[in-house]
């Protein structure tokens, strides 16, 4: 059986109210970043969400695996320390963000990167347009 869960954590992340929608659907973990402007309310949080869940962008999954608690806490500590050396600081949820804003990064290159291309090729044509009339004698 498939299991679906979303949360929603806010924070202060100076000057402004982050909220960080994470949805946890068939072993993927994607998430959403909202920026509030002043402190949200809990009647506007609820609000906010029956109005524009529908319209978030959700980055892409990544996988997740929920994981057990672990019953000994010197074992924990050192796989908490394997697990930073090898991976680095940062939460799952963390991680989907810097992913999302890589892909849109990359798709804003290739965006400008062909209207440069284009306006490139537009004033090569105008200039070797205006070339063509200089040499007939216009």
């Amino acid at each position: 059986m498939d299991k679906f869960s979303v949360g929603l954590t806010v924070f202060f992340n100076n000057p402004f109210w982050v909220g960080v929608f994470e949805c946890i659907s068939d072993g993927n973990l994607s998430v959403c970043k909202v920026t509030f402007g002043s402190e949200p309310k809990d009647y506007e949080l609820y609000s906010f969400i029956k109005e524009n869940y529908l319209n978030l962008s959700f980055s892409q999954g990544v996988a997740f695996e929920l994981k057990r608690a672990v019953k000994n806490p010197k074992k924990a500590q050192r796989d908490i320390k394997k697990q930073i050396e090898s991976r680095g600081i940062g939460t799952k949820s963390q991680m989907a963000l810097k992913a999302q804003i890589e892909q849109f990064k990359t798709e804003r290159k290739t965006i400008r990167k062909q209207s440069l291309d284009a306006e490139k090729l537009r004033k090569f044509k105008l200039k070797q347009q205006k070339k063509k009339e200089k040499h007939k004698g216009r």
